[in-house]
């Protein structure tokens, strides 16, 4: 193929205090009225970001002559022009967002998606697509890390790439700057790991050799790991690139087809002692870890395997799918299992990680508002547009979704027919790694679990009763304790991070609503008795103050005005603990116990 294909263009950091990207788009064959569009949504995201809204000078040319551009709505233009004679486009893209979603410029580190950066040539996002991809001012010592092909680089990967399509190209972001870069090969395929604002003591060793196993222990799931199994030919990657940025408060990650970009704290990076030895991780690091196995197992369930509504995405519009619980909840199960089967956490650690997410649930009261099916279709206005009665209304497809396979798999288990992770591989298989419905889940269920589960499905995933958990738990040789509920679920508050005891949200049914609390009051004092008045620091000290009593008063401060509210403190709330009791059992789910626990 020619270096330079029909849709060709250029970006370069132009101005790093600005924060700046310039962006020429070059059109060989451009239609008589070209419409172009940016997108508003970054698949992975379900929510309108509206990146238009960070271009800016846009201008287009025919043999350097100018072009009038007509605004179609807030993220069109379309263009009249000469359909025999290429079409030029000049840009500006304002970077300033830290997210994984958009873009960042500035005199240390460059990045961007290309949902943020690249205009989309109507009738022509089948064509292929390439990038020439330049240092500009001050990026003498960056170097570039991207999954896209490269066609044409320098030793430090500036130059032009390849995307067989729009998608391809916008589905591959691009990391700049003075980055420390590793890599390890895992199942034969060869993966890099690129990390923005590590700490000097950061221990690159001890990150590689941990998300090599992650890598191979989910290459192994997908595609076999037994003796003689070559898993990573059948794998739908033949490379991969981890971007992590490094900062002091922030976390988050996203997906792409062969590639992630990923946000942690800067202390939860594995580091080196004086000695040059390894610390031992923090318990942030094991976090990280799970966001590493959650993105990359993404690369086979959603990039592939995905909703039938996302064959095609369109990115001027939302995109609404019902299988959000599916993709986000079954990878959310499987990120912190596989770093079980990887021996990076022992049982212990799993069940601690497992018995929050199922408290998550509970403790929400969304769960018997919202199925966990209407709450993937309504993401774009719920999940990413959360606020102070999003508990109280929401059920989160991620965690929801994350009970939902752990049901499906330990009822698998316990009838003896198969298992989750069987019906995962014949969904691949079934589907070609390619669009799937509900039907198809239901349809491999009931091919390897020797019955229908669409009784399962309809409750668990479109209704609103509690899941079976006790029951399948025990089955699985997990012992469920119920503890004192901690302060917060005992009061049915939860509070602001900013202030001490600012309250955020206030929990349908629960002790402060009783009371009168609101979104947005601070709680002062607590009057446990004539002339017993107690200033509140922290909540713990609720219990401290009230003892004996269980009916009391709360000072709270709103709107500038100083109120009473009578708070009546309620008895035996519990959250439940998990712990092992069988080890036999819960190591056939399991697998292999961890030599340590990290």
């Amino acid at each position: 193929m020619r270096s330079r294909a029909a849709l060709h263009y250029r970006v370069e950091p132009s101005d790093l205090q600005a924060h700046l990207f310039a962006v020429t788009l070059s059109i060989t064959r451009p239609a008589p009225s070209q419409l172009l569009s940016l997108p508003v949504w970054i698949p992975g995201s379900y929510m309108v970001r509206d990146f238009s809204s960070q271009l800016q000078q846009l201008g287009a040319t025919q043999n350097g002559a100018p072009l009038a551009l007509e605004q179609v709505d807030k993220c069109s233009w379309r263009v009249a022009c000469d359909a025999r004679k290429p079409l030029i486009l000049r840009y500006k893209v304002y970077a300033r967002d830290r997210s994984v979603r958009a873009a960042w410029l500035d005199c240390e580190r460059g990045f961007f998606n290309g949902t943020s950066v690249f205009l989309r040539v109507a009738g022509q996002e089948l064509q292929p697509h390439t990038m020439d991809l330049r240092a500009g001012p001050g990026g003498r010592l960056w170097r570039v890390a991207t999954g896209l092909t490269a066609l044409k680089v320098n030793a430090r990967g500036f130059g032009t790439y390849l995307a067989a399509d729009y998608d391809e190209l916008v589905d591959s972001p691009i990391e700049m700057g003075e980055f420390w870069s590793g890599s390890f090969v895992a199942c034969g395929i060869t993966h890099r790991f690129v990390v923005a604002g590590a700490a000097p003591s950061f221990d690159g060793e001890r990150l590689l050799a941990d998300s090599r196993r992650i890598c191979e222990a989910a290459i192994g799931f997908w595609h076999g790991s037994a003796p003689g199994k070559r898993p990573g030919r059948q794998a739908p990657h033949k490379g991969y690139v981890f971007m992590l940025h490094a900062v002091d408060e922030g976390y988050g990650g996203l997906e792409h087809r062969n590639s992630t970009a990923l946000i942690c704290k800067r202390r939860d990076l594995p580091r080196r002692t004086d000695k040059s030895g390894s610390a031992k991780p923090s318990e942030g690091y094991g976090v990280l870890l799970g966001l590493i196995s959650h993105e990359y197992f993404h690369t086979w369930n959603v990039k592939r395997l995905r909703p039938a509504e996302f064959e095609r995405y369109h990115y001027e519009r939302e995109n609404y799918t019902s299988l959000l619980w599916f993709f986000e909840g079954f990878t959310s199960y499987y990120d912190d299992l596989l770093l079980c089967r990887a021996q990076l956490v022992d049982h212990g650690m799993y069940l601690k990680l497992l018995t929050k997410t199922i408290n998550q649930v509970l403790q929400a009261p969304g769960r018997a508002i919202q199925s966990v099916a209407q709450a993937s279709f309504d993401a774009w206005v719920k999940y990413y547009r959360s606020d102070e009665n999003t508990p109280n209304a929401t059920i989160s497809y991620y965690a929801k979704g994350a009970l939902v396979a752990l049901c499906l798999d330990l009822s698998l288990r316990a009838e003896g027919h198969s298992t989750l992770d069987a019906v995962m591989r014949g969904l691949w298989q079934r589907c070609a790694g390619g669009p799937m419905t509900q039907d198809d889940l239901a349809t491999v269920l009931l091919q390897l679990g020797g019955r229908s589960y669409a009784k399962e499905l309809g409750a668990w995933v479109h209704g609103t009763d509690d899941l079976p958990l006790r029951q399948l738990l025990e089955s699985a040789g997990v012992a469920v304790c119920e503890d004192p509920a901690q302060p917060a679920q005992i009061l049915g508050l939860r509070l602001a991070d900013a202030t001490p005891l600012q309250v955020k949200t206030v929990l349908r049914g629960g002790a402060a609503e009783q009371a009168g609390f609101c979104a947005g009051d601070e709680w002062l004092g607590l009057e446990t008795g004539p002339g017993q008045l107690w200033q509140l620091q922290r909540l713990e000290d609720v219990a401290l103050y009230a003892a004996p009593n269980r009916a009391l008063r709360a000072l709270v401060a709103r709107d500038q005005r100083l109120l009473y509210l009578p708070l009546t403190l309620p008895e035996g709330v519990t959250t439940w603990r998990l712990a092992v009791r069988d080890k036999q059992r819960l190591g056939a789910w399991l697998g292999t116990e961890a030599v340590t626990a990290n």
